[in-house]
């Protein structure tokens, strides 16, 4: 009888495992996001049948309309600061936030960034439960990772969020500027389960400590929106740094300043400066006193690479800056051409004045 009791003692305490208890310490903080929203739906005029249409053509129309939509978030703070995925609440006229145990609040939006799609939120009260923010640049390829949130609106059926685990399969994933100007960068990649509703919530380690917000999937197919074991997640440091500035001005402030006037070298430009290549931004004008001009650069200079990405014009410059969430304070790596021979310079990004 003893033998079978420590037995039991010792299955209970196998149960408690370091992701049980990474999701309890968490889950208080999760919240699902109901919103409304106008968007714009497409219709067709007419009966549907194809021997009418060919005859009587049907007109395309578009009207915006009301539709519910929903997403996930995480209180990070007592004091209801929320985050989630910008593209949760976009173009939303009411945003309901439930948490666990079912309790309802009303949030106002107090900052959006659509390149990086993340978004700040705010409910009123205090005492909240919050979560723990980790430390994403500490990740390690095959650790565990546990997605928590509201896939397909199941957090309203039973009042608390739904789990996955799996692992870190991969970090720094760069995707470049997709849909709707959002720039998915230095992507955490997990195999936990990340389906449709989960957008927003938070991917985190066996310490209950955030370390991404979930974003986005991939689904293989355009007929599937499933999980297949490939879901992304913002990394936490970003979000930390973007939620700090929603929190102090409402946005980001991605306006810079170098000095610089360029322009792109044609082919008959770099024949006639009898360069070994054709390809480049050649700077035609330094401002004095700008960044430019105390990195050295001058007039003449031809820019060929930045940041190791090749550069034709200037607006590949700029592209550069936008998909690598660069602003005011930040350097560029220029690799240049001046009087036969390569060299590097660094260049920050100014302040407009």
């Amino acid at each position: 009888m003893a033998a079978s009791v420590i037995a039991q003692d010792d299955v209970s305490a196998s149960r408690q495992s370091a992701i049980v208890k990474a999701i309890e310490k968490v889950s208080p903080a999760v919240a699902s996001i109901n919103v409304t929203q106008l968007r714009n739906v497409r219709y067709r005029t007419g009966f549907n049948d194809p021997f009418f249409d060919y005859f009587f053509p049907q007109e395309m129309y578009r009207s915006r309309q009301r539709v519910k939509g929903s997403g996930s978030g995480v209180l990070i703070s007592p004091d209801g600061y929320i985050i989630t995925n910008f593209h949760v609440i976009e173009n939303a006229t009411e945003i309901i936030v439930t948490l666990s145990g079912g309790k309802e609040y009303e949030a106002e939006v107090i900052g959006t960034d659509r390149v990086t799609d993340l978004t700040l939120l705010k409910i009123e009260g205090d005492a909240f439960p919050y979560a723990t923010m980790g430390d994403s640049d500490d990740l390690i390829i095959g650790e565990w990772a546990i997605a928590l949130g509201n896939p397909f609106g199941l957090f309203d059926l039973n009042q608390q969020p739904t789990a996955t685990a799996g692992i870190i399969s991969a970090v720094d994933m760069d995707f470049g500027q997709v849909q709707a100007g959002r720039v998915y960068q230095d992507m955490i990649q997990t195999d936990a389960a990340i389906n449709p509703g989960n957008s927003g919530g938070p991917l985190v380690n066996v310490h209950g400590e955030v370390i991404g917000i979930n974003s986005f999937i991939y689904t293989g197919s355009q007929l599937s929106e499933g999980s297949v074991g490939i879901g992304f997640a913002i990394p936490v440091n970003r979000a930390k740094r973007i939620v700090n500035e929603l929190k102090n001005t409402g946005r980001v402030d991605r306006s810079f300043a170098t000095g610089l006037t360029v322009q792109a070298l044609t082919k008959k430009l770099a024949m006639y400066l009898e360069l070994p290549f054709d390809t480049g931004v050649m700077i035609v004008e330094v401002e004095s006193g700008s960044t430019a001009d105390n990195s050295g650069l001058e007039a003449g200079d031809i820019i060929v690479r930045v940041n190791n990405n090749s550069v034709g014009k200037s607006s590949d410059i700029r592209k550069v800056i936008e998909e690598g969430d660069l602003r005011s304070g930040d350097k560029l790596s220029l690799k240049i051409y001046r009087n036969g021979r390569y060299r590097t310079k660094s260049l920050r990004l100014g302040k407009v004045n």
